[in-house]
């Protein structure tokens, strides 16, 4: 089994980011879902409800990234890893309330413009904690601003398999996995428990229920019935449809090409 993919998503329910190497963090990959966008209430928001973030990239730029509208790229908006700000601010994921940090006006009035509401950009620092759900930590463990858990790991036989019984096939930027697996069967990973990769080790600890926003096009930003449609009929269980695992991390370096060891 070899990892085929590295994925990032800095800003959380933007474009991701493909890498060739990583660095493994407790709370999840290095900058994985470390800013976030907020509403005036300072709650989280994403793509199930406002579509038109699927059409804004982000890549990397010197010291910070680039964020981009794929309908004016002649104004992209440069996030330095280092927010100019720095105003201290609560925010709230899902029930969870987090200790963030503003960034600038700037990306402030940027966003707010072409996501046509107004909004903050927001960091989560590092001396902020927001706990994996108690059910499955392990040890206490810290998550980014990622729905619930650091790493999402995905076989590239399971979507070949959901591909097969599609009217169309869809990539699997669907799914917005950080790493993609190849040599499994379809849906081993449901079975995985202990994962070696470079020299970061993973405990899988829940499958993941998937949402509508898997039935966004990443290209194009409009919504349908699938995959969703096809995966009810074969990946639900006790109400939730699953495809992928979540994961805990202990600190390391991945690349891909990586040998991928269950233990």
């Amino acid at each position: 089994m070899i990892l085929s993919e590295i994925w990032i998503y800095p800003i959380k329910s933007l474009g991701g980011i493909s890498l060739s190497e990583a660095t493994v963090e407790e709370r999840g990959l290095q900058y994985d879902r470390r800013w976030m966008l907020v509403d005036a209430g300072g709650k989280f928001i994403t793509q199930r409800k406002v579509h038109a973030m699927t059409l804004i990239d982000v890549s990397f730029a010197e010291a910070g990234f680039l964020a981009m509208h794929r309908s004016f790229p002649q104004d992209p908006l440069f996030i330095p890893f280092e927010p100019k700000s720095q105003e201290p601010v609560q925010v709230k994921v899902w029930d969870d309330d987090v200790e963030a940090i503003t960034v600038s006006d700037e990306a402030d009035r940027w966003f707010s413009r072409y996501l046509r509401q107004t909004l903050r950009l927001v960091k989560m620092p590092e001396a902020s904690k927001r706990l994996v759900d108690s059910r499955y930590a392990q040890h206490g463990e810290s998550v980014s601003f990622a729905d619930g858990y650091p790493l999402l790991v995905i076989g590239q036989a399971s979507l070949d398999e959901l591909n097969k019984r599609l009217p169309e096939p869809v990539s699997m930027r669907r799914f917005r996995p950080n790493l993609v697996v190849t040599g499994t069967s379809p849906f081993a990973e449901d079975y995985w428990t202990d994962l070696q990769i470079g020299s970061a080790t993973f405990n899988a600890v829940k499958p993941c229920a998937r949402c509508v926003l898997t039935t966004i096009d990443p290209d194009t930003g409009q919504t349908g019935a699938e995959p969703l449609k096809t995966l009810a009929t074969y990946r639900k269980h006790k109400g939730k449809i699953l495809f992928g695992m979540n994961l805990l991390a202990m600190p390391g370096h991945i690349a891909v090409g990586d040998r991928v060891e269950i233990h």
